[in-house]
């Protein structure tokens, strides 16, 4: 069937065995080997553009923050709901083609397979694992949104999204088997988190229940990334055949680190700030109150 002038196929049997549903046709390129190994080719030149982009990106953060100084912020409520609102989509469909690889493979071949076996880069899949590659540069723009409105913006948004786009162009660029983990999981948190904002963008009131999973979700993703890493390393020093390196094992062990304590100095940070305001504010009342 055809949707949008784009033809549909109700199922589709990937590389894997794997059935999907309303496949579209773009979805089955990677099917073709050839064509596949030509990207995975290309991205082994150029990953290390990513390092340029992510420099250049930086550069751009702060020269935008000086530069709106001296200007008005600009509202740009309905381009940030419509941009939240097409990442939410995007990642919700990876979600959706990529969590059953992972657990129809966690079922049928173990833990190891999913870990140290990088045959999901063909078919189905392997289109999803490459575009959510490619996404961490266009979702640099989630930066411009803070910086023309004028919002805080802290280190932690700008190095996350800096590294984590180098850090997937860097594994792409060798397959790393581990990946799938880490690109399901991605997708699934980032389905969830660019939902909640764009409903916030359009001023709906979410409970805060919702912020506080969305937390619990990326520290979730971040312990089973450690976890995923560490049976990487567990394997290849039994000796078995573990298509990921060591060099990738440690970059990801040492960006998970340095997020984490990142984080957690913000939100002391933040605790402390409130705290101070509290003060303040309570002296204000003892000084202004009639004695």
């Amino acid at each position: 069937m055809d949707t949008f002038g784009l033809r549909v196929k109700p199922w589709i049997q990937d590389i894997d065995g794997l059935y999907h549903p309303l496949v579209f046709d773009f979805e089955r390129s990677f099917g073709n080997k050839t064509f596949a190994n030509s990207i995975g080719d290309w991205m082994n030149q150029w990953w290390s553009s990513s390092i340029v982009l992510a420099i250049v990106y930086i550069a751009l953060v702060f020269y935008g923050q000086e530069w709106m100084k001296t200007r008005e912020r600009f509202e740009l409520r309905r381009p940030l709901i419509l941009w939240n609102a097409f990442l939410a989509l995007f990642s919700a469909f990876g979600m959706i083609r990529c969590v059953p690889e992972m657990l129809y493979n966690l079922n049928k071949e173990g833990l190891e397979y999913t870990v140290c076996n990088r045959d999901n880069i063909y078919g189905i899949t392997g289109f999803w694992i490459t575009v959510f590659c490619w996404s961490k540069l266009p979702e640099l723009i989630d930066t411009l949104f803070i910086v023309l409105r004028k919002q805080k913006l802290i280190f932690l948004h700008w190095f996350h999204h800096a590294t984590v786009m180098i850090y997937a162009w860097y594994s792409y660029h060798n397959w790393t088997a581990s990946g799938r983990w880490f690109v399901f999981m991605n997708y699934t948190v980032h389905a969830i988190m660019y939902s909640y904002y764009a409903f916030r963008a359009m001023k709906y009131r979410i409970p805060k229940w919702m912020q506080i999973s969305i937390t619990i979700c990326q520290l979730l993703q971040m312990a089973v990334g450690c976890f995923v890493n560490y049976q990487a390393y567990t394997y290849k020093q039994q000796g078995h055949a573990c298509d990921v390196s060591y060099s990738n094992i440690g970059w990801s062990f040492a960006m998970t680190i340095r997020r984490r304590t990142i984080r957690r100095r913000t939100i002391r940070r933040g605790q402390f700030v409130a705290w101070t305001i509290r003060r303040r504010t309570i002296r204000r009342l003892d000084n202004s109150s009639p004695s």
